[in-house]
């Protein structure tokens, strides 16, 4: 998507919450730092899901492959080369299973 990402994680060693401080603190340094920006790359907060089942992560999963297309970017989800619905990615498999 060209202003968000969807993201399935499974932290390991640390909490939902600390490996989203890492990731968006990274992230916000190397952009900030390479495109010489002095702007707020993050809106505050996210939209933290914890997965309950299998279920759950596999709707999670299609609700991510296919949001490109609804959203009508592309025609279908497998012609977004940065989704995981096109050809070359491969999910992981359900950590609940």
């Amino acid at each position: 998507m060209p202003t968000r990402f969807h993201l399935l994680l499974t932290p390991s060693g640390v909490t939902l919450e600390r490996a989203m401080q890492f990731i968006q603190g990274g992230f916000s340094y190397r952009t900030k730092k390479e495109l010489e920006l002095n702007i707020e790359v993050w809106e505050r907060g996210y939209i933290a899901h914890r997965i309950r089942d299998a279920n759950d992560y596999a709707r999670h999963v299609e609700y991510i492959r296919q949001h490109p297309a609804e959203a009508k970017i592309v025609v279908s989800a497998e012609d977004y080369v940065s989704s995981s619905a096109s050809a070359g990615f491969e999910v992981d498999p359900c950590p609940l299973d």
